[in-house]
């Protein structure tokens, strides 16, 4: 289900608890796993998806879908 633009999400506060119990550095650790794993899974797609691509169109890709998301 898509959200609108407008809507905000919420954290559901068990979540927000456990969050809330974690120091800045695994806060950080999490957002760069998360990260890593997005880049991973999306290089992974692409590639299967497009093996005449080069590194770079591939990158180009991935940084394309960042900035304005998937199609």
């Amino acid at each position: 289900m898509r959200l609108d633009k407008g809507q905000i999400e919420v954290v559901d506060d068990k979540v927000a608890e456990i969050l809330k119990k974690k120091t800045g550095q695994e806060r950080l650790k999490m957002v760069w796993d998360s990260w890593t794993y997005f880049c991973q899974r999306t290089e992974a797609h692409l590639k299967s998806s497009h093996p005449e691509w080069t590194e770079e169109e591939i990158q180009k890709e991935i940084v394309k879908r960042v900035l304005y998301g998937a199609e």
